[in-house]
Parts: structure tokens; sequence; C-alpha cells
């Protein structure tokens, strides 16, 4: 992965756990990230968009009195939203299939399980920079192509307006990297 210059960008940490967002900003700080919002929960996260303008969003899931999936669904849906195309990058301690899943029809664009490395950290930067997927429009979804990789030669009909299948099949086979 090249070097890539991050001192314009600005970056929300939304986060319950004070100490966790010590450790994600010193790990953006040592990437050379200079711009850095702090929330402790969705509720002030959606005040901090409203607000300011916002680069990127690490969100945690599980918070009071607004969740990780509820600021997302909010940021991809809500009229009032200043950005609807804002790459969200989830962290959890609680990385199920379900809650990938859930992660994935709320509209997150990446999902990173703690606990965190440096590495996992700068790789889903490095994919909303680089990488970013297109936005689609379904009939119950609004968010980056949840698709991981598109067969650009598939000749079968359109899946979209479609009920998700069970991706647990496909999640067993997968490695933890390749699945956000």
């Amino acid at each position: 992965m090249e070097s890539m210059d991050l001192r314009a960008l600005t970056i929300l940490l939304v986060d319950d756990n004070a100490n966790m967002r010590k450790v994600v900003g010193a790990i953006l700080k040592a990437a050379g990230v200079r711009h850095i919002l702090e929330a402790e929960d969705g509720l002030s996260a959606l005040k901090t968009v409203q607000a300011r303008e916002v680069d990127i969003v690490f969100t945690d899931l599980m918070m009071q009195p607004v969740d990780g999936l509820a600021f997302i669904r909010w940021i991809r849906t809500s009229p009032a939203s200043p950005n609807v195309f804002l790459p969200i990058i989830m962290m959890t301690g609680h990385a199920t299939r379900r809650t990938l899943n859930e992660a994935r029809m709320a509209g997150v664009t990446e999902f990173l399980a703690k606990p965190l490395t440096a590495r996992g950290v700068m790789h889903r930067i490095n994919e909303v920079i680089n990488n970013p997927r297109p936005f689609v429009r379904a009939t119950e979804y609004f968010g980056p192509c949840r698709r991981r990789r598109i067969d650009h030669d598939f000749q079968g009909a359109e899946r979209r307006g479609a009920a998700l299948p069970d991706i647990r099949d496909a999640l067993t086979e997968m490695a933890p990297e390749d699945v956000y």
C-alpha cells in the first residue's frame, strides 16, 4: 500500500469508550491525519456531522442512546443528512455474521473488528479513498454496493431488487480481510 497524504482529511471517531477513541486517534495521527473530531455516541455524532464537514467516520456499533446502526441509517436516509455518501467504517468488538449483515444493510462502507490494528485501520482508509464502491438504491437499501467483487462478465438477471440470499455459507468460506 502506497503512503497516502491524509493531512487534509477530517475524520470523526464515534465511540463511547474514550480509550478506544485515543487508540484510533493515535493511529490516525501517526498516519498524518491532522483533523480528528470525537463523539461519544450516535447522537453527538449527528450533531457533529451537521455542524462540520467530515470526510470519513469511524463508528462503534454499540452505544447509548443512539447506536452506530441508527447513526448510519440516519446518514444514508435522512433528508437532513449533510452527505449521504459519507464513507463510514464500523468498528466493533461484536463481529458476528448478524452484526456484519446488519451493518451492511444499514449502509456501512467498511467493517473493522476489534481489537483493531494500525494495518486494519489503514487498509480500510485505503479502501474508501482508493477503491470507493458505487452507491446503489434498491427498494429497501441505499448505500455502497454490498458486493465485494463485481463480476463484470455476469450475464444473469439483476438481483438488487430481490431479497438477499442467506450469506452464511459465503461468509464461512471467506477470510476476515475479504469480508469487509
